[in-house]
């Protein structure tokens, strides 16, 4: 596709609204994976100092 303005590239022909919420959900879904991930490394790291 080709867009002719900024406004119609974040429309995407019609289904901006669906293309855009999708890339947000998406991104909210890999940072709180990685925040889970960060605090179950430190909490293993924490008990495993606790049980040396």
């Amino acid at each position: 596709m080709q867009w002719g303005s900024v406004s119609e590239f974040f429309a995407m022909g019609g289904y901006g609204l669906y293309v855009w919420v999708s890339f947000g959900v998406t991104a909210l879904c890999m940072f709180g994976e990685v925040l889970a991930v960060w605090r179950r490394h430190a909490a293993a790291v924490a008990e495993s100092r606790d049980v040396s």
